[in-house]
């Protein structure tokens, strides 16, 4: 039987802990993804998306609790293999790009095939692949100066999946796009999720974009439910 391909159970987090100003961020939330679902997250600016998501991604750790990946209790492992898992299981997506400005958009989604030990003709063929799926087959010689910012954020989105992982995180994904520009991204995202069958956790403030994914949670006094 297939293990989820997320878990959180009972995951605390503060910040300045045992101090007058102690922030309790997560107070044992709990949140299971199975494989090829698409999670939205909502919560006010503050709240702790951002932390959540990266206790969930390995780039922080929780006080308390467990993160599996894969069944796989993340905890129990050394940095090196927490490592190896950040890098090959999972893919990250933030409000800003963060592409590479002296490189091209093909060449962006390829560097990271690159330090994964993928060739350069297989990671071209790749990267160029996800390009043509986001409609941005026309700008793969492009610089990310060249190109709009949903076009960046296409490009940004496909980076993230070309080492084929697993599971998707996105913090804010279109938060730094106009409404229109944002929904096409949006969509651009969803087809890519649905065709290369990866599941997804996607932080949000727009309700309207997180009530077309399978299913919406909030985090609400450091704990997850169900909205």
């Amino acid at each position: 039987m297939n293990n989820p391909v997320l878990q959180l159970e009972n995951v605390h987090k503060t910040y300045k802990p045992g101090t007058p100003g102690a922030v309790h961020v997560l107070r044992g939330a709990s949140l299971t993804i199975e494989r090829g679902e698409v999670v939205a997250l909502v919560a006010p600016s503050g709240a702790g998306k951002s932390t959540l998501l990266h206790i969930a991604g390995l780039l922080d750790g929780a006080d308390k609790g467990r993160v599996l990946v894969d069944g796989a209790d993340t905890g129990a492992l050394s940095d090196r293999r927490r490592t190896a898992i950040r890098r090959r299981q999972i893919g990250f997506i933030y409000q800003f790009h963060h592409l590479l400005p002296e490189f091209t958009a093909e060449e962006n989604i390829v560097l990271p095939q690159l330090a994964n030990g993928i060739s350069a003709a297989e990671a071209s063929a790749r990267a160029r692949q996800l390009l043509d799926t986001v409609g941005l087959k026309d700008r793969a010689d492009h610089r990310p100066a060249a190109m709009s910012g949903g076009e960046q954020q296409r490009t940004a989105f496909c980076r993230a999946l070309a080492n084929q992982p697993g599971l998707l995180l996105a913090d804010e994904p279109t938060g730094n796009l106009d409404p229109g520009t944002s929904d096409v991204v949006f969509s651009a995202l969803m087809t890519l999720v649905r065709e290369t069958g990866l599941s997804a956790l996607v932080a949000t403030h727009n309700l309207e974009l997180a009530e077309r994914m399978d299913r919406v949670i909030e985090l609400r006094d450091g704990n997850l439910v169900k909205r």
